[in-house]
């Protein structure tokens, strides 16, 4: 019922938002100069603020529209490469460009928030290469005609989009994902893969939880896996494409994380309407952007999330060598030919430092020259793929080591 409430509530609340969006759209036309005194900058900002604080459940766009490509400024187009039930190859394409540049597959996380959070990371590997990302969809608008999406059903995907890349391609995961990438590229490492990329860039992963356990990874263990279930899986109700699909809801997720630090959002919200009244719109235009981000979310499979919860945080089958792909058991050591560079945030405290790096040791078969660890200083987990320091320096050791292997 929990879902069926929370629609009831989004739909209850929704004549209150059309009337402040209303308000703030004909502001101007309408109220003339009156917009600009005290009481009404006061109502104004009120109504923007209220407007903004809501859960979206569609993706945001990433709003890459050029990029600095060696000395010149090259338009860059989106394009839809495979159109796939729960996500699709989304490829940013630059405009004008004479000579190829490697191709890199990002493999953004499905963790309650769309492939948009990694727009910084996207917009940064675009200066030097051609980038492709995994573009999940919301589970709530997937038909249960489509059937079940689970942890292998991912790594098919992983796998279905590396084979589309081609030969001679790259690919990079951040956090979750990186699990079942580096079991994607064992797959096509002993299955002798064509497309079996060249590199393999792992950023603050849960490859093996028991090191260094955080909170998120205790948390995972306080309770059996039929807690999680019964506690945590909802059916998507009535009007969504996916109704009856049981999920694990991206607000209920929101709504933990926003228990967690209640007054560092209440004081934001608090600051962004003292912007709005001030005038001071480059302030509250970052912090805007910010909660149009954080509070666009998107629901997981029930089947995804709790054998992520099952085989990644609480048995950790792939680091004990445990993990079967479609019956098969998924053997790292058959990775010999894919340079492996792995990146960890020295205060992460979603991954812990040495959980990301476990991957050399399962990759036993790598020669030494085919293996990087960095760990970054000063960086807690979303610094990491992140703002100056993922700029000047995690990109740099991405960047070079694309460069030596192609």
């Amino acid at each position: 019922m929990l879902y069926q409430g929370y629609q009831a509530l989004q739909d209850w609340m929704e004549p209150a938002r059309m009337a402040a969006r209303s308000a703030l759209t004909f502001r101007e036309e309408y109220v003339g100069d009156l917009h600009e005194w005290p009481m009404a900058q006061r109502f104004y900002a009120a109504c923007e603020v209220f407007e903004g604080a809501k859960i979206t459940h569609a993706r945001p766009p990433y709003q890459i529209d050029e990029i600095l490509s060696g000395n010149q400024m090259v338009r860059v187009r989106e394009e839809v490469v495979l159109d796939l039930p729960f996500g699709n190859l989304l490829h940013f394409a630059k405009q004008g460009m004479g000579t190829p540049q490697p191709k890199m597959l990002v493999v953004a996380p499905l963790s309650g928030h769309f492939a948009t959070l990694l727009r910084s990371t996207v917009h940064t590997l675009l200066r030097d290469h051609d980038v492709y990302i995994t573009d999940w969809k919301n589970a709530r608008d997937v038909p249960m005609s489509a059937g079940r999406f689970g942890l292998e059903d991912y790594i098919d995907y992983v796998i279905h989009f590396l084979q589309e890349l081609g030969p001679r391609s790259h690919v990079l995961a951040v956090c979750q994902p990186c699990v079942p990438v580096l079991a994607a590229v064992a797959i096509m490492a002993e299955e002798k893969d064509p497309s079996e990329p060249r590199t393999m860039t792992l950023m603050g992963g849960p490859v093996d939880t028991r090191i260094a356990p955080t909170l998120v990874n205790q948390l995972a263990h306080d309770h059996p896996l039929e807690w999680f279930e019964e506690k945590l899986i909802y059916p998507v109700p009535f009007p969504h494409a996916g109704m009856g699909r049981p999920v694990y809801p991206g607000f209920v997720q929101l709504s933990a994380f926003m228990a967690m630090n209640m007054e560092r959002h209440t004081d934001q919200h608090r600051k962004l309407y003292d912007h709005l009244v001030a005038g001071e719109m480059p302030e509250a235009k970052k912090i805007q952007a910010f909660y149009d981000e954080y509070f666009a979310v998107l629901d997981l499979t029930a089947e995804f999330y709790l054998e992520t919860i099952d085989w990644v945080f609480q048995r950790a089958l792939l680091a004990k060598g445990e993990m079967t792909h479609r019956g098969r058991l998924v053997n790292c050591a058959a990775i010999q030919r894919t340079a492996l560079l792995t990146v960890e945030g020295e205060r992460d405290d979603i991954c812990g430092v040495g959980q990301t790096a476990a991957a050399h040791h399962l990759c036993s078969s790598l020669r030494p020259h085919l293996q990087r660890h960095h760990l970054q200083p000063g960086v807690g987990h979303y610094g990491v793929f992140s703002g100056s320091k993922w700029e000047r320096q995690v990109y740099p050791q991405v960047r070079s080591l694309v460069l030596a292997m192609s």
